[in-house]
């Protein structure tokens, strides 16, 4: 195991930002952090990344040289340009001469930045500066990758590059954990959390995700229960988390946000 969270509480003052977290990072996966705003996300990956102390737990991580860290903000240097950007990451994890040269090189293609080298970071638009910080958090070949929300502001295609990194770098053994708040790369991940008021709400597989669900999801341009339900696109999309369906609405096969929305009602409906 490269990384793991173990009945992990953190608290900020008398706001509890994880409640009992387990989490494992194993080497060559890709775990997949999802939830609403305030769900804890970001502060499980700052207690792996060792920038926050758990009240109680236990978190075990590698060395922060061994670490490739991501932050929710910019990721580089405004002032500095791309190339400059990845030398001076690539040199403080002890890159040097051909061997910088060689990495910061392929980083830069494999981001798609090469006709951006030379510009300063604050001259790139925002996707763009995602994927250099992502590129600077994998320079050194870190043991450990984690991406906060790498892929947030990105374009589609640039979306594409992201994740074929983050594969790559998991297919050659490094352990990543990431939040997203696209659920549509979440479910190509590994392992998945789903993290709901500071508690796990689920996670597992895809597969497992979708057969632990329990319940009806119907669609309908006016719910039964509004409470119950929720926008996706033109219509409302409606849970019925026990066996009595009062509706003749379609019924439909949920995909992952229907699952994550229908549980976040569940646990705010009938708290545990």
């Amino acid at each position: 195991m490269i990384a793991a969270a173990e009945n992990t509480t953190v608290r900020f003052g008398e706001r509890v930002a994880l409640d009992g977290v387990t989490v494992e990072v194993p080497a060559g996966s890709v775990v997949a952090v999802v939830g609403g705003d305030g769900a804890g996300k970001t502060t499980l990956l700052r207690a792996l990344a060792r920038e926050v102390v758990p009240e109680s737990g236990t978190v075990t991580s590698p060395e922060k040289h061994q670490m490739g860290y991501l932050p929710a903000g910019p990721g580089s240097w405004g002032a500095l340009t791309v190339r400059q950007n990845l030398d001076f990451v690539g040199g403080a994890y002890g890159l040097a001469g051909g061997e910088l040269r060689s990495r910061r090189d392929e980083m830069i293609e494999r981001c798609g930045l090469t006709v951006a080298a030379d510009r300063p970071a604050s001259a790139l638009s925002g996707g763009m500066r995602r994927k250099l910080g992502t590129a600077m958090a994998m320079i050194h070949r870190p043991i450990l990758l984690i991406l906060d929300e790498p892929s947030t502001g990105v374009d589609p295609v640039s979306r594409i590059d992201l994740w074929r990194m983050v594969s790559e770098t998991a297919a050659d053994g490094t352990g990543v954990i990431m939040s997203t708040t696209y659920l549509d790369e979440a479910e190509r991940a590994t392992h998945l959390v789903v993290l709901d008021s500071a508690r796990i709400l689920v996670q597992g597989s895809y597969d497992e995700v979708r057969s632990s669900f329990d319940g009806t999801i119907t669609r309908s341009p006016e719910p039964v229960r509004r409470e119950w339900s929720w926008r996706r696109g033109r219509e409302r999309h409606e849970y019925w988390p026990g066996p009595t369906v009062t509706t003749d609405a379609p019924r439909i096969d949920p995909d992952l946000e229907d699952i994550v929305i229908a549980m976040s009602l569940t646990r705010r409906q009938v708290p545990s």
